[in-house]
Order: C-alpha cells, then sequence, then structure tokens
C-alpha cells in the first residue's frame, strides 16, 4: 500500500462498480492479478483517498483565500457552495468520498 499513510478509519470503503444489468443474478466482482476481487483493492483504495486528501488541501486552501475575497460569507455558506462545485465538475468522487472531503 501507499507511502507510509494509513487511511483514516472514516474514509468511505465503498464498492463504486453500480448495479449489474439483465434477468440473471449477478455478482460484481473482478478478475485483478489471478484473484477474483469484490471492490476495490487496497491499492485502488489507497489511491482514491490519496487523491481525495490531496482534494482537501486544495480546497482548504481555496476556501481561506474565498473567505478574504468575500467577507459577507459565512463558513456554512462557502462550504455548501464548494460541495456544489466540487459535485459538479466530474471528478469521480463518489456522494460518500464527498461527503468525507466536506467534514
Amino acid at each position: 500500500m501507499g507511502q507510509g499513510k494509513s487511511i483514516p478509519d472514516d474514509f468511505p470503503r465503498e464498492d463504486l462498480f453500480g448495479a449489474l444489468p439483465g434477468l440473471q443474478p449477478k455478482i460484481g466482482v473482478r478478475l485483478v492479478d489471478g484473484t477474483v476481487v469484490e471492490g476495490l483493492t487496497e491499492d485502488e483504495l489507497y489511491t482514491r483517498y490519496d487523491a481525495c486528501e490531496d482534494l482537501v488541501i486544495q480546497l482548504v486552501g481555496y476556501c481561506e483565500r474565498k473567505l478574504q475575497v468575500r467577507p459577507e460569507w459565512d463558513l456554512p455558506t462557502l462550504l455548501t457552495k464548494v460541495r456544489g462545485g466540487v459535485g459538479q465538475k466530474g471528478w469521480g468522487v463518489s456522494p460518500a468520498e464527498l461527503s468525507w472531503i466536506m467534514c
């Protein structure tokens, strides 16, 4: 796994692969390096965590700058605007990951 960092327990570990269409029951698994895997591998989970952690750092700086430029906004107003903006960017952040980022 990643470079010595551990993934916090509160980081979402959801299955991102969605529903499988059709009449027959299906199991959402994949073949990764010859092994059947359900959900994310440890490396995939770390990659998602690392990207979300990086986004948190960037958004903290952005929010600090915005609060200086828009002093009439309180923090809850700004965070609502930021959450909506991030959700519309198409960055591949899941709803659970976005909630984690905004916390």
